[in-house]
Order: C-alpha cells, then structure tokens, then sequence
C-alpha cells in the first residue's frame, strides 16, 4: 500500500509539474492553497535546524523558515506539514512535488542550482566545513589527521571537500559514509571511525547528542564554504519570490528593530517609511508577492524577526550556543543582508 501511494503521489506531482519535471509558474501557490498547508522538506533530526522535540513538534531554524512561509500565505504559521528527509532523498522530493519547498541544511552550490532543477532562495545560515573529534585521540588540527578514519554522511558536499583537503595537504585518510547524521555520529562515540566530518553547525548539533559531549571537541580548521539555505523547484517564479522574501522580511525586521512583541503596535504607529513598507501600511507590496498586505507583520508576529529564530534555536538562547560570526547582519560585522522592500 505503501508503494502504491508513493507512486500516486508522484504522477499527481509530475501532472501538476508538467512533463519537463519544472513547475510552472503559479501552479505551486495554487497547489498549496488549495490543500491549505506548505508540505516542507526537514532533515531527519539535526538539533538547532530541525528536529522533533518530546511531543512530537518539530523545532529549529529550517522548521521557522517553512512556519515563516506558512505565515506568509495563510497569516497562520501552523499551516505546514513537514517530511523528515535524509540528506540522499532530499532533493528527489522536491524535484518530484512530494515537497514545495526544501529547508534541510543544504548547501547552495553551482551544480544543484544550475543542472538539478532547483533555485536556492537565499542563505539562511553561513557555515563552512569541519571536524570533531574525540580529545582521546591528541590533536588540535585537522593536519594532524594523516592516516585517520573518518565518518561522512552521504549525499551530501562533505565527501568532495574532503578529499581536496585531504589530497592538498597530503594526508591519507579512510571514509566510512553513512546514510544519516545520526548513524555517523553513533560510530565516532563507538570508536569506530577517528573523527567525524560535516558543517561545523551540524557537529555541534550532534555533540550535545552524545553520551559524553564534553569528551568531545571540533577542530579549529574550516575548509569549505557552505551556504545553507532553502530551495524551490525551478520554472516557479512566483513561488521562489515568496519563500525568498520570507525570509528577507525576517531579517529586514531584525535591522529595523521589528520583533514579535512590537510588530503589531510598530504596524499602527510607525513613521518610518521602510517599516511602514515592510508592514504593509504604505504601497502594495504584498499583493506584487500574490501575498495580503500584513504578510510580513504575520511573520514576524508569528515566527520572529531573523535574529529570534537564530538566538533560540542555535544561538544564545538554545544548547548549542554558536555565536552569530558570519551570520550576524551586514552592519554589524556579518554577511546577513537583505534587500528593502519598496
């Protein structure tokens, strides 16, 4: 029964998609309108970015961008459904409509924007490469890692960087990949491989999950850029500008000082013409969206501005405690930036 609904579900994705396996433009919104909820894409458990919690409640930074999407579209945030995806299944779900948007932690990269049929939408947390090891084992840079056996998950960017870094500092090494975060965490804490390598993010993430975490250290190298951010199917433009200004209308708020608690009452009384744009209560920019005129107000009242979702899900406020570095806003020493809305 099983097989028979996943081969349904994918000819009505291909039917609503077109022959060419590329949305056409609007049928996205259309779609999702009509069944009343954004089906999203989520990794299958990665604390910080998305993961389901005691009750069953997924939570984390890449679950806020779908809520925000959600808010945007139908001015409530809890209109979403999520797919928990590893990281091999995930863009074959978006590219066959199981999915309309993908916020999984994936890196933004030339071949998956260009030859995939997906667009990245934008960054939502700048990251870069790393490794964690056991202290046990006596280094404190990854060049000190020649002959070493490492974990990778598969699927995924980390397997290439790897090897170049490996190949350029000429160390030799032994990979074991895994299908999910989770497995090759569980076979660092075994023993089984010396070290672990993914997105500096994801190893904090799966070091709180360990028995022991503060056996534990990631090494101070990072040897790769990885943008992480959500993405949409290509050939879909109108959809791709909705789940972009989503998260634009995120960290628009937090420069201009837009928080969940004070939107509604910045919405009534501001006299800031960027604010007023932003809300709604100047110009038309919602309906140019396809969206309501309070679109922005809802998420940021529902979901939080760009530097709430980062503080409790992965910054100060949340276990993990990575600071902001690179995805602190333009103006205060970081790369997060967005366009103004006018």
């Amino acid at each position: 029964m099983k097989m028979v609904k996943s081969t349904l579900a994918v000819l009505t994705a291909a039917t609503v998609l077109g022959v060419s396996g590329f949305a056409q433009a609007g049928a996205t919104l259309d779609a999702v309108k009509k069944k009343g909820f954004v089906q999203c894409g989520i990794s299958d458990g990665l604390p910080g970015f998305s993961y389901a919690d005691g009750k069953g409640n997924y939570k984390g930074i890449d679950v806020d961008v779908c809520r925000a999407v959600a808010a945007a579209v139908f001015g409530d945030a809890s209109k979403v459904k999520f797919s928990p995806l590893t990281a091999k299944e995930r863009f074959t779900a978006l590219q066959s409509g199981e999915v309309d948007v993908l916020s999984r932690n994936s890196t933004w990269t030339s071949s998956r924007d260009a030859a995939m049929g997906l667009n990245f939408t934008g960054v939502t947390y700048y990251d870069g490469q790393g490794f964690l090891v056991n202290k046990k084992l006596g280094v404190s840079s990854a060049k000190e890692l020649d002959g070493a056996t490492v974990c990778i998950q598969a699927g995924t960017t980390t397997e290439l960087n790897l090897s170049d870094y490996f190949r350029a500092n000429n160390l030799k090494y032994t990979p074991i990949t895994y299908d999910t975060s989770d497995e090759s965490a569980k076979s660092l804490e075994s023993g089984r491989c010396d070290v672990l390598t993914s997105d500096q993010s994801q190893l904090y993430a799966q070091r709180i999950k360990l028995a022991a975490p503060d056996e534990y250290v990631v090494l101070p190298e990072v040897i790769s850029k990885e943008p992480l951010g959500p993405a949409v199917r290509q050939g879909d433009e109108e959809w791709f500008d909705i789940v972009r200004w989503s998260l634009f209308a995120m960290l628009n708020a937090e420069e201009l000082g837009l928080t969940s608690k004070n939107v509604e009452e910045q919405a009534k009384t501001t006299k800031n013409p960027d604010i007023a744009r932003l809300l709604g209560t100047e110009g038309e920019f919602g309906k140019d969206l396809k969206l309501p005129k309070d679109w922005a107000v809802q998420i940021v009242k529902q979901v939080g501005n760009y530097g709430e979702i980062f503080d409790r899900n992965i910054g100060a406020g949340s276990e993990l405690k990575i600071e902001r570095g690179l995805n602190a806003l333009w103006n205060k020493g970081g790369l997060q930036y967005a366009p103004p809305v006018r």
